[in-house]
């Protein structure tokens, strides 16, 4: 079989499934008090970028996650809470 005509085929394949699949990007919503210290999104108040949460749970420091988990979540809040 010609080397060249199944490389031809894989990429074919892998093109066709990535054109397949719609680019849709799903809704977020900001979930505060429930990430873990460094590894927030941002927060609402004294710093403003991602990893600077110092301390589990910061009720004012969010992260973003799929629109309508955030009340699943144990702790998790949709808008700041007071420390």
């Amino acid at each position: 079989m010609n080397p060249n005509l199944i490389a031809a085929a894989v990429l074919l394949a892998a093109t066709a499934t990535f054109a397949a699949a719609p680019a849709q990007a799903a809704e977020q919503e900001k979930c505060f008090g429930v990430a873990k210290a460094g590894a927030n999104d941002c927060k609402a108040g004294s710093h403003d970028c991602a990893g600077h949460a110092t301390k589990d749970r910061d009720p004012a420091s969010f992260i973003l996650v799929p629109a309508g988990t955030c009340e699943k979540l144990v702790g998790g809040h949709t808008t700041p809470q007071s420390s």
